[in-house]
């Protein structure tokens, strides 16, 4: 962030810092109470303005207010060069949770986006391979909404061979209880089998497919710092 040489700091801003930095609610209404004039302040109280108003819509679960002022908070680091503040990286900490924002209004697409994006500037993140991982989860494919149905029938079938095996065969044809009994059970596997499988199946998928493209990545860049030394 840039060095600044004057001590002085606006009233606007002195009232801003007596709000405590865990008070997300009181940020929030502090900035809009006061933006036209937070709008007019110089770069550097702006920035920290504009940053914690940003993340306090994010931790209120304004998800959809968070996604119209993140764009701006990420302009503006990138016009200032502001790379770290408070310890974080503040580019990568707004998408990340730009990406957040994205996942809790289920645009999974859009959020998916964005982590492979941060995954290109550091494929060493865990927490956002974890969060691709987690993101590309919530993206059944048709198949296994298809597993999940017939799942759900066989379940609802079994339901009905108990009800069938309750009411009429043990009272009345308990010569038949052996068999209504087995095929009972055998339904009830096979639905959970079919359930159990296609998820683990997506799971697999999933990991196969976050692992290939951050090896993809990684040789890119090695290649790429290959031919940079020689």
């Amino acid at each position: 962030m840039p060095s600044y040489q004057s001590t002085y700091y606006s009233k606007i801003f002195r009232d801003f810092k007596e709000i405590e930095e865990m008070n997300y609610r009181g940020i929030i209404h502090f900035y809009e109470k006061n933006e036209e004039a937070i709008l007019k302040l110089d770069e550097e109280e702006y920035f920290v303005l504009l940053y914690a108003y940003t993340n306090a819509l994010f931790e209120v679960g304004f998800h959809q207010k968070h996604l119209l002022m993140v764009d701006p908070a990420l302009e503006l680091v990138i016009v200032s060069n502001i790379k770290r503040y408070k310890g974080d990286d503040v580019f990568q900490k707004l998408l990340f949770r730009k990406a957040a924002s994205y996942y809790n209004l289920r645009e999974y697409d859009d959020a998916q986006y964005i982590l492979e994006e941060l995954l290109r500037i550091d494929s060493y993140n865990e927490e956002v391979i974890l969060f691709l991982k987690k993101c590309l989860r919530k993206k059944e494919p048709v198949i296994l909404d298809h597993a999940k149905a017939v799942s759900i029938f066989l379940l609802l079938l079994t339901a009905f061979i108990i009800g069938l095996e309750v009411l009429f065969v043990r009272p009345f044809y308990k010569i038949h209880v052996p068999v209504v009994e087995a095929s009972r059970i055998t339904t009830f596997l096979i639905a959970c089998s079919i359930l159990i499988l296609g998820t683990a199946w997506h799971y697999t998928r999933v990991e196969k497919r976050v692992n290939e493209f951050i090896l993809h990545i990684r040789r890119n860049k090695n290649d790429h710092k290959h031919k940079s030394i020689l």
